[in-house]
This record gives C-alpha cells, sequence and structure tokens, in this order.
C-alpha cells in the first residue's frame, strides 16, 4: 500500500508540475519573464515561509552558508534561467521532453562526481537517451529552433542542482530546500531582466496566471516530498516521466502544440533509457548484496 500511495502522490506532484509550467508559460506572454519569476519566486517563499514557521524551523538556517547549498543554489539559477526561457520560447512538449533527460545527466555527474560505479550498460543507456535529446533539437537541420537551447541549459543546471542536493547539509528539511529554491528565483528573475530587458506592469491576466504557478508549483513539492518518504524509491520514481504525458496534453489542449514524429521518437529514446537506468541500477544494486 505504501508504494500505491507514494505512486499515486508522484503522478499527482508530476501533473502539478505541469501545470505549473502551463501557468508560467502562459504567465510570459502577458509579462516579462523575469517579472513572472520574480512574482513566483515570492510566491512560492510565503507558501513554504509559513510551512516552515508552522514545524517550528528556522527560515535562515545557518546551514544555509555551507558550500554544498550555495553550489545547489547557484545551479537552481541556472535550472531556472534556462528552463523558463526553454517553456516561454519553444513548445511545452519539447521542453518537457528535453528536461526528462535530467536523471540521466544525473548518473553521469554521480559517476563522475561522487565515483558511483555505473556499469556498461547504464552508460549505453545514457548515451542513447542524449542521441534522443539531439532528435529532439535537431540541430543544423529545418526543425532547429535555437531556443531550445535554453532549456538543455536547464536541465543541465537541474542535474547538478540535484547531485549538489546530495551533498546538502541533512539538518535542513524538504521544506527549507524548497524555501530556498523559490528564494533563488528573485535574483533569477533579475538576471533575465538584466539580460533582455521588458519590465512590465501585470494584469489581472498574468497575476492569475501567477497565483495558479504558485499554487500548482507548492503542490508539487508537497506531493513530490511525501512521495519519496514512502514507499521503495525504485518503485515510485519511474512515475517521474507522467510529467511529459501531462505537458503532451497541456500542450495541445491550452496551446494547440502538434507534436511531429521527430519529436515523438526523441521523447520516447528518453523516457525509455531513464526508465531502463533506473531498472539497472536496482539490479546492481542487488547484485552488490548478494555478492557481499
Amino acid at each position: 500500500m505504501e508504494n500505491i500511495r507514494g505512486s499515486v502522490l508522484m503522478v499527482v506532484a508530476m501533473a502539478a508540475f505541469a501545470m505549473e509550467d502551463m501557468f508560467v508559460k502562459s504567465a510570459s506572454t502577458h509579462l516579462a519573464v523575469g517579472v513572472v519569476l520574480m512574482l513566483f519566486g515570492l510566491g512560492g517563499m510565503v507558501v513554504f515561509g509559513v510551512l516552515i514557521t508552522a514545524r517550528g524551523q528556522r527560515l535562515l538556517h545557518p546551514a544555509l552558508a555551507s558550500k554544498p547549498l550555495l553550489i545547489k543554489l547557484a545551479l537552481e539559477v541556472v535550472g531556472r534561467l534556462g528552463y523558463t526561457l526553454g517553456i516561454a520560447l519553444t513548445p511545452l512538449s519539447n521542453a518537457s521532453a528535453i528536461l526528462q533527460a535530467t536523471p540521466l545527466v544525473v548518473v553521469a555527474g554521480a559517476a563522475v562526481v561522487f565515483s558511483e560505479r555505473v556499469g556498461i550498460r547504464r552508460w549505453v543507456a545514457v548515451g542513447i537517451g542524449f542521441i534522443g535529446v539531439l532528435i529532439v533539437l535537431r540541430p543544423g537541420l529545418d526543425g532547429f529552433v535555437p531556443a531550445a537551447l535554453w532549456t538543455v541549459l536547464g536541465m543541465l543546471g537541474f542535474a547538478g542542482r540535484d547531485l549538489a542536493t546530495r551533498a546538502c547539509p541533512p539538518v535542513l528539511s524538504n521544506f527549507q530546500l524548497s524555501f530556498y529554491g523559490f528564494m533563488m528565483l528573485i535574483p533569477t528573475g533579475v538576471l533575465i531582466l538584466l539580460i533582455f530587458g521588458g519590465v512590465t506592469t501585470p494584469d489581472l491576466f498574468a497575476l492569475r496566471d501567477v497565483a495558479g504557478a504558485v499554487a500548482f508549483g507548492s503542490l508539487a513539492y508537497w506531493s513530490l516530498t511525501k512521495a519519496m518518504r514512502m514507499g521503495e524509491v525504485s518503485v515510485i520514481t519511474p512515475f517521474r516521466y507522467t510529467r511529459l504525458i501531462f505537458a503532451l496534453i497541456l500542450g495541445a489542449v491550452v496551446f494547440g502544440e502538434r507534436p511531429d514524429a521527430a519529436m515523438i521518437v526523441g521523447a520516447a529514446l528518453i523516457v525509455a533509457s531513464g526508465l531502463y537506468t533506473l531498472i539497472e541500477g536496482r539490479r546492481s544494486r542487488a547484485r552488490a548484496r548478494v555478492r557481499a
């Protein structure tokens, strides 16, 4: 039952993340992307600030000055900067497909940074996943959209953030980490405004979309946290890929997107490679326990 509950919560989290992306993309049509991020960050800080205070935790913990957390927050800026521009400037379904390669980058990064053992099969799967990303991007072909490279930058930033999270002080709760993550959206928004300009006054439509992004973003973080604390991680984690399904549906219904064959094939390779790395990683750990 714990696995079932965790899996359902993971699907809820991925649906909420897809809704968050939809609202951010919609808000960016009414408002400068930098301002959208700043308002989104403020809203998330309020939500998680209340949750942290209610639990009797500290908003600004001394561990905030630790090197791993500072690296994580810097990579959060890179991830949010790239991915937000990606969903604002390219189809939501394409950006979501590229984002699914994040676990593959984490696997490769863990081998390099933490010297984790990654067998030849998982390395091959990672390589196939990256081929899927290239198929979605289509560099050098007529369908290539240069703005999609922002999504690649965001994906790399998020992968680095996930790696840095492993080294963060364990005294920090998930709510505190979420609060700091939303906090970093404000300087990210400022950076985007400095680069691209376009400061505008929010209208009711933009404020509605930002409020929707905050609500669904908060629900997503809460559901993800609960999901990862129950059941087996290897059972629950594969349901992360349902985010792409929700993004495809929302992209088609809300923004009239029609993914072509190349995008579908590339996304399928990315998801299949990610699922295989999870399954093979589980088998490798089981074999290691048997040998021990």
